[in-house]
This record gives structure tokens, C-alpha cells and sequence, in this order.
């Protein structure tokens, strides 16, 4: 008896049945897809929450998740990174957008600014070096006149009294112009604006201490904690929204308000796999739809077809929504997977049916012989590729666990209705006799020369596969999420931006220590370590050398402190300031010399003559530039000369509740030294601190985790794929040898296709390697046919009609992965190619080379 005898008669039988109760079939199947839709229609869910993908109980999660419990403030936050032309732009752009995003509590539980308020005001002398502090206050205590003449008259009035007093003092030869070149400069630039309608504010910043500000002086941060609804793709999208619609009336004037962090990162993501997905989708089912009608030349054969692809997508959809309850962004890659192997069967079946048609004739005498000759090796490839896929249930990667759980299902429910659903629906819709030759007569010559020289080609196997073997130590697998995003994005190109900077990297992780001692004991350790750039406790918001930096504040508070007191008078009328324009500018304009100081004078003192006699518009956007940015001044400069001694006791609560938990627990920030986005040093990073502290936590440890996680997975469900198809095989074909003959040429070509990533990428990666369970289901497969084909006698394998079948499965198949490499989303194009790559290589291997291997190993079976 031949290996295969018992499952062709069987399988004989089921088509046997569905033939003769063929309408009866279809309608059931027709009754029990329906009911499989609107179970799907109405209980699909997706969830967006990527940390659903692993069990809570990993270690890395349960630190997570502890330190989430201390510090539930900073879980899922929004950063809104506010840059402006000048600190005090970015400082009210970023005031008045928190104010309107705390208005919508509907939308965000927390909105905080961590570099700002009335702390950070009084106390931002402190933070200074002690000859910075000296320095600052001796420029205020400098410019004390100035400043006590802008306190009294703050308006466009005050400025050009001022500027006309400086004119008059340079005329009498009590000064220069060379103190004032600074603010001339400014001045003038603004003017010139204001006469076009535009605003350019100064910055007042820069002309008091006399320095250009670095970036950090001119960005501002908001945090915000968005609710969200994971029962959306993007779980975020809401409060984007919302955060963009308060931020576009504040982006006037040089101000860039964006958006980045884990919320607006992965809903960018989703957004970014959505793109061009219905042109995608369409093209691939245009360009499926021709392959199969080159494949099988008939439409009474393409739809019964492509009502199995349709009628398995509903049934797999319901088991899974009957089985795990939400699908993930992993499980719901079932789909492509059952699109793949599904047409894989039907395309089996029907083309083995039009070799038979051509031989007997009649068309249901056509379908039971298909079902004999195809039937076997399509049930042993189902039961192998069921098993490929439940190899992933036992592992600890819930995401790829669900989606094997549902592909495996959806390979038997394939297999089910290729054998049932798939012959009723052809012999109902009654296909033309064939007249042509099904197979490729032309590969012939390609089949003799394979069994002629099968040692040489065996050979050149073998020296392929060590070759292969010998490239893989170049062999990369790229851990960091950042590289499967697009980085054209928003949120990732300033992701990117903020990495370069040690003190806004946003890769910091965190410790959690009993107490604050501890913390700082702690602390002390973890700065000894050359990967760390810096360390923070909640101690490091207390100022070094106190006491001799508020002694000059205080001095200079003494000095300044009563010019500033004085209230300011009433506001001038536009008429005032047009006089006040007209006086400063006639003085300005006669400035004598060469000097830049002097050609910024004239400039100024034209534009205020102009400004004078022009319309009151034109002088209000002076005022918008320049007035701002004097009262924030003012009122910093305020702040700064009443700073007080801070104590643990003094820091603000909010700043505590960021530092220590509720019950007591302290936490560590650890900033990496390294900057700009370099993931091996942030893996180095994560090891060399948690050495010192094992329960850290944070991006840098999480991201190398989860992808030991998810390569420890794929190793385990591997092994057992490999065992369980292995051992499935031997059952089947009751021969060691031919089951292992089944297996090499995907292992060839599965060694080929890490080679070919070693050499010209991709590089694997977390979205990538879910191609490999695929390479190894269709792989398999495709060996399967070609291994049963042999046992049956067929030793012209590729000129049979087996081996149209495995082309167009292939090609057919190979169509829809070039849509995905084509996605604007680097992951999913990266997965793209490296499915394309492997069915090549995995369809070259089983037509090239299994033959060979099969003649030399394999003479004497029949």
C-alpha cells in the first residue's frame, strides 16, 4: 500500500459527499458564513496596546508596571515640544496652550509644565554657577536704569523715551552708542517689520544678559497624559487632535509647536500602515485576480476560488473573535497569512482538477480523481503548516501566541472547504472541458538534466547551504523600534531631535530606591559609570552654594528692587506713542559715525519717523513685538531678585509627586551619556546600569527585553515546528529519509534568506521576522507536493501540473508581499521584501533542488 492510499480514499469520500449534495453544501456554507460575518461585524475588536503583546508576568514588565504604580503621572504622555524665536515666545505659547488643553478634562488627565512656573522663576538664579550668578547680577544691576524707566511706562511709549534719554546722554558725550548696539539692532529689525505688517519680536533675553541663548533657552515643554481608546487604531487620536487644533493659533510668529512621545509615536504608526492601504489592497487583488486567471483560464474556476478566500477570511475572523477576544497588531496578520495559503490550496485543487479534466472528460469524475492525486500531499502540507503555526502557542510572546493559535485553525479551515465548499461550487458552476496542456512540457529538458546530474546539483546544495552558514555571523538584528518608523513623521524626526541633547534625551531610565537617602546612595553609584551622562533625585532641585549666590541676589535686590517697585502710570493713547515714535526717532536718525551702532540708529530712528505718521495698525504690531516679551522680562527679572533658600520642604508638590511616591518610594532618573540615536551604545547603556540597579526600567532596557522575548519565541516555535512537522511527516510517509528530504530545501532556503539579509538587507527586525512562520508554512507546503508527487511515481516534477500549481501559488502570493514592500512604513516594507526574498528562494529550492536530492536519496522508493 502506498503511504498516501488511506487519506486519498478518504479525502475521495469528503469530496465525494460535497458532489452529491452540492447545492445542500454551498448553502450551508453560504448560512454559516453569514452567521460567521455578523459575529465578526458585531464582536471585532482591535486593540492598539502594544504592551498587550507580552504576559504581564515577564520581569522586565512587573518593574515596569511597579514603577507605573509610584508614578502613574508619567505613563503615556504626550510631550509638546514649543520652540520660539525667542524664550519668552515659546514661554507664553506654551502657557497658553497648557491653559486651553486643561479646559478639556474629557480629554487628559494631567497637563503639566515641568520646566516652568513660579518655582522655577524665583529659583532660576540658584541653578546658576556661582560666577554666572555674579555675572547676571551685575548686567541687571547695569542696566538698572533702563530697567526702572521700562517698569515705570511699560509700553512702545516707555521704549522710545528711553531710547530717545540713551540718545541724548550719547550727544552730550556722558556715553556711547557701542552699550546699546545690542537692542538698536533688535530694535530696528522689529520696526522694520512692524511698518510690513508683520511682528518680529526681540529678544529681551539676550539684550539683558548680553549672550546668544542656547536652543534649550528657546524651547519649552508641555506634558500631557491623554485619555485613550485602545478601540482605536490610534488609541491617541483624540487628544492629537485637540492638542493640534489649541496649537494652531499660537504657531504666528516663529513659533513651532510639535508633537512626540510613545502616544503620538505609535498613532502616527498606525496611521503610517493605513497609508495607501486601499491602493495597495486593490492592486494586489487586481494583480491576484490575473495570475489566477492565468493559472486556471476560467472564471467558473477563479470564483468558487475566491468565494473560499472570502467564505475562510469570515469563519478564521470568528474563531478568533470567539477565541481571544480582541485581536492585536500581530493576530490580525491572520488574514494575509489565509489569503497566502488559502489560495495556495484552491489553486492546488484546481489546477490538478484541469489536468484530470483533460484526461477523463467528464467534469465530476474530474473532481474525485483531483481529489486522489491532490487531496493527500494537501492534507499533509494543512496538518503541517497547522502545526508550524500552534508551535508559537507555547511561547512567551502573547502576540505571535494569538496570531498561531488563529492561523493554525485557519489552515484547517481551508483545507476544509478546499475539499467541501470548493468542488461544490466548481461542479455547480459547470467549467469548460480543457483543451490545452496543463503542465509545462517545455521544463521537460530541465527535469532530465536534474535527474541526470542530481549528484552535482546535490552537491552544490550542500556547498550553498555551508556557504549560507558561513555569512551568518553578519547576520544583524535590529532591535530599535525607532528604525521601523517612518522618520519623515513628526513625532519621530523630533524623537530623534530631542536624543541629541543629554538634557532633553527622552531614553533616560528609571530606579526606584525605598527612601531619598537610598536614592541618593544610589545615585552616587550609577554617575561612577562611563555610559551614564547624568543622574537626577529629587535632591538635585536642591541649589549648590546657597547661601553666598542669594547674597549677591540679594545685593542686587537692594540696588534694582525699588526702581522696579515704582507702579507703572497709565497707558498711553496711540497718538502718545505716535509722538513718543516721532520725538526717539528724530534723535535716532541723528546719530554721528560709522559704527554699526550708529548705521542701527539711523535705521531705527527712519523706521520710527515712518512708524509715527503710519497707520495705527502698524504701530500695534510693534507693540505685539516688543512689549510681550518686556513684561515677561520684568516679571522674570522680578522673581529672580526674591529667590529664597530651597529645601526639600520648599519644592513645590507637584515636582515631589514626580520624584517620590505616595508611599515614600524614591525614584532615579539615569540619562545616558551617549547622544544622537545609536543603539548598540543604548544597549551598553541599559546593561551597565542595570548591573548597578537590576530593577531599572525604561525604553533602552524594555526595547532589548522585548526583542529577547520575541527571538526567544520564534527559536522555541521553531524547534518545535521543525520536531512536529518532522515527526508528522514521518507518520505519513512512513520514512525518515523522504521526511527529512521534505525539510532540507526550505532549510536551504531559509539559510538563504538570512544570508541574502546579511548581505544586502534588511536587517531583521520586530516586524520582519514575522516572515519567517510564513516561509515556513508555505515552504513546507510547496516541499510537501513535490515529496507525495515523487512517492506517487512522478518523476517529471517540473513540467507536471504540480508544479504550475506551486508557481503560481508563489508568484500569486509574492504579488501581494510587493504591495506591502512598497508601504510608506519602513517595518511592514521591510517585512514585504523579506517575503518576497524568501518565497523565491524557498520556490527556486523546491523546484531546483528537491528534485535532485530526491533522485539521489530516494531511488528505490515508488
Amino acid at each position: 500500500m502506498k503511504p498516501d492510499t488511506y487519506v486519498s480514499r478518504a479525502v475521495a469520500a469528503l469530496v465525494g459527499f460535497s458532489l452529491r449534495h452540492a447545492k445542500l453544501m454551498v448553502l450551508a456554507y453560504v448560512v454559516l458564513t453569514v452567521g460567521a460575518g455578523w459575529l465578526t461585524a458585531t464582536r471585532f475588536q482591535l486593540t492598539s496596546d502594544v504592551s498587550l503583546l507580552f504576559p504581564q508576568d515577564l520581569a522586565w514588565r512587573q518593574t515596569e508596571r511597579a514603577l507605573s504604580q509610584a508614578f502613574p503621572r508619567r505613563d503615556d504622555l504626550i510631550a509638546v515640544v514649543v520652540d520660539g524665536p525667542t524664550g519668552a515666545a515659546a514661554d507664553r505659547a506654551a502657557e497658553e496652550l497648557a491653559t486651553r488643553l486643561r479646559a478639556r478634562q474629557d480629554l487628559f488627565r494631567v497637563v503639566r509644565r515641568p520646566d516652568a512656573g513660579p518655582f522655577f522663576e524665583r529659583s532660576a538664579g540658584l541653578f546658576l554657577d556661582l560666577p554666572e550668578v555674579q555675572s547676571l547680577a551685575d548686567r541687571l544691576i547695569e542696566a538698572q536704569p533702563l530697567l526702572g524707566t521700562l517698569a515705570a511706562d511699560p509700553s512702545i511709549r516707555g521704549v522710545a523715551d528711553l531710547l530717545r534719554t540713551a540718545m541724548e546722554g550719547v550727544s552730550r558725550g556722558d556715553t556711547t552708542l557701542e552699550p546699546l548696539a545690542g537692542p538698536l539692532s533688535a530694535f530696528a529689525r522689529s520696526a522694520e517689520a512692524a511698518l510690513r505688517g508683520e511682528v518680529s519680536e526681540p529678544d529681551w533675553t539676550r539684550m539683558m544678559t548680553g549672550r546668544e541663548p542656547g536652543s534649550l533657552e528657546t524651547r519649552r515643554f508641555v506634558l500631557v497624559q491623554p485619555v485613550l481608546d485602545f478601540s482605536h487604531l490610534a488609541a491617541g487620536g483624540s487628544a492629537t487632535d485637540a492638542i493640534r487644533a489649541a496649537a494652531a493659533p499660537l504657531m504666528l510668529n516663529g513659533v513651532d509647536i510639535r508633537l512626540t512621545g510613545g502616544v503620538p509615536m505609535a498613532d502616527e504608526e498606525f496611521s503610517t500602515l493605513s497609508e495607501g492601504a486601499v491602493e495597495n489592497v486593490v492592486l494586489s487583488l487586481g494583480f491576484t485576480v490575473l495570475l489566477l486567471w492565468m493559472a486556471l483560464r476560467s472564471w467558473r474556476l477563479i470564483l468558487p476560488l475566491m468565494a473560499l478566500v472570502v467564505a475562510g477570511l469570515f469563519w478564521t475572523a470568528a474563531f478568533g473573535v470567539l477565541a481571544v477576544g480582541r485581536f492585536n497588531p500581530l493576530s490580525i496578520a491572520f488574514a494575509v497569512l489565509f489569503i497566502g495559503l488559502g489560495v495556495d490550496f484552491g489553486i492546488q485543487f484546481s489546477v490538478q482538477y484541469r489536468a484530470e479534466r483533460k484526461a477523463a472528460g467528464a467534469l465530476a469524475p474530474a473532481l474525485m480523481q483531483a481529489a486522489r492525486v491532490a487531496g493527500p500531499g494537501m492534507t499533509l502540507a494543512a496538518m503541517s503548516c497547522t502545526l508550524s503555526f500552534f508551535a508559537f502557542i507555547p511561547t512567551e510572546y502573547l502576540g505571535v501566541r494569538e496570531l498561531g493559535l488563529i492561523s493554525g485553525v485557519g489552515m484547517l479551515i481551508g483545507w476544509l472547504m478546499a475539499m467541501t465548499l470548493l468542488p461544490a461550487l466548481m461542479l455547480l458552476m459547470k467549467p469548460e472541458a480543457e483543451g490545452r496542456e496543463v503542465g509545462y512540457p517545455g521544463f521537460a529538458p530541465l527535469d532530465a538534466f536534474l535527474l541526470r546530474r542530481s549528484k552535482a546539483v546535490t552537491g552544490f546544495a550542500a556547498l550553498l547551504a555551508v556557504a549560507c552558514i558561513a555569512i551568518l555571523p553578519w547576520l544583524r538584528f535590529d532591535t530599535d523600534p525607532i528604525n521601523l518608523r517612518d522618520p519623515g513623521k513628526e513625532s519621530v524626526s523630533t524623537f530623534i531631535e530631542l536624543m541629541n541633547s543629554i538634557d532633553t534625551n527622552p531614553n533616560t531610565l528609571d530606579a526606584l530606591a525605598p527612601n531619598l537617602d537610598a536614592a541618593q546612595a544610589l545615585a552616587r553609584r550609577l554617575e561612577a559609570l562611563p555610559e551614564v551622562g547624568r543622574v537626577l533625585t529629587l535632591r538635585s532641585f536642591i541649589p549648590e552654594q546657597q547661601p553666598e549666590k542669594l547674597a549677591i541676589i540679594q545685593d542686587a535686590a537692594m540696588l534694582i528692587g525699588p526702581t522696579l517697585a515704582t507702579p507703572p502710570g497709565p497707558a498711553p493713547s496711540d497718538a502718545d506713542v505716535a509722538a513718543a515714535l516721532s520725538r526717539a526717532g528724530a534723535a535716532l536718525h541723528g546719530a554721528q559715525g560709522d559704527s554699526q551702532a550708529a548705521r542701527d540708529a539711523r535705521r531705527l530712528g527712519a523706521a520710527f519717523i515712518r512708524l509715527a505718521d503710519a497707520h495705527p495698525s502698524q504701530r500695534e504690531a510693534l507693540s505685539l513685538a516688543l512689549l510681550p516679551g518686556l513684561r515677561t522680562t520684568l516679571r522674570q527679572v522680578n522673581a529672580l531678585l526674591s529667590a529664597q533658600e530651597v529645601t526639600l520642604e520648599s519644592l513645590p508638590a507637584d515636582l515631589r509627586a514626580d520624584w517620590i511616591a505616595a508611599d515614600g518610594r524614591a525614584r532615579v532618573e539615569i540619562a545616558p551619556r551617549i547622544q544622537g540615536h545609536n543603539g548598540d551604545a543604548m544597549r551598553a547603556f541599559a546593561n551597565a546600569v542595570q548591573r548597578v540597579a537590576p530593577e531599572a526600567s525604561g525604553a533602552a532596557i524594555s526595547t532589548a527585553a522585548s526583542s529577547e522575548t520575541v527571538q526567544k519565541a520564534f527559536l522555541v516555535a521553531g524547534v518545535i515546528a521543525v520536531v512536529a512537522v518532522l515527526a508528522l511527516l514521518v507518520v505519513q510517509l512512513r520514512s525518515l529519509k523522504l521526511s527529512l528530504l521534505a525539510i532540507a530545501p526550505l532549510a536551504i532556503a531559509g539559510l538563504m534568506t538570512l544570508a541574502h539579509c546579511a548581505l544586502f538587507g534588511p536587517d531583521l527586525n520586530l516586524a520582519n521576522i514575522i516572515a519567517l512562520p510564513l516561509l515556513f508554512g508555505m515552504g513546507v507546503a510547496y516541499d510537501i507536493y513535490y515529496v507525495t508527487a515523487w512517492v506517487r511515481g512522478e518523476r517529471n516534477l517540473l513540467a507536471s501540473p504540480l508544479n504550475r500549481a506551486v508557481i503560481y501559488s508563489a508568484v500569486t502570493n509574492a504579488t501581494a508581499f510587493g504591495a506591502l514592500a512598497i508601504s510608506p512604513h519602513p517595518g511592514t516594507a521591510s517585512m514585504g521584501v523579506v517575503l518576497g526574498v524568501s518565497l523565491i528562494y524557498s520556490l527556486g529550492c523546491v523546484m531546483l533542488l528537491l528534485p535532485a536530492m530526491l533522485a539521489v536519496f530516494v531511488k528505490t522508493e515508488r
